[in-house]
């Protein structure tokens, strides 16, 4: 089985987020569970819009929509970790780019990979429910050229 594979950037990250493991997040095997590290990921992506001012819905003069997603698991996460989200972009297009999502945790004072990530991100015009240009903010923004708030 060809498995998912996500390769980080060089570059520095755009942000880095820390959210806690809620209890919510626990499925049955007593870890975090596969759609827990979705909403991880949706969580980390909107605290990084937050900081530079922006939402989803307007990120810098357009609103987003997620247009693909990978995940690949790299390890457990249990309820009490504390993880860290590093957030790259990438394959800046006209109307698109993906975001990476790098997802870590501390245990025992050793770094713990826990899962590689990559949403594909459109520009998105909800009102004529059509794709849009990614605006000169937006792109300052996605290549590190923009200053949080």
């Amino acid at each position: 089985m060809a498995r998912v594979k996500i390769k980080f950037p060089d570059t520095k990250e755009l942000y880095i987020a820390t959210i806690p493991v809620r209890i919510g997040d626990i499925n049955y095997g007593n870890h975090v569970g596969n759609d827990a590290i979705l909403s991880i990921v949706h969580e980390a992506r909107m605290l990084m819009l937050k900081a530079y001012g922006y939402t989803e819905l307007n990120a810098a003069g357009t609103s987003l929509i997620m247009a693909d997603v990978m995940i690949a698991y790299k390890g457990e996460a249990f309820y009490g970790d504390t993880l860290t989200i590093k957030i790259y972009a990438e394959e800046l297009g006209t109307v698109s780019f993906d975001l990476l999502y790098h997802i870590t945790t501390i245990r025992n004072g050793v770094v713990k990979d826990i899962a590689h990530c990559k949403t594909g991100m459109a520009c998105f015009n909800y009102d004529t429910r059509k794709t849009a240009a990614i605006t000169d903010d937006l792109r300052a923004l996605l290549t590190g050229n923009a200053k949080q708030n």
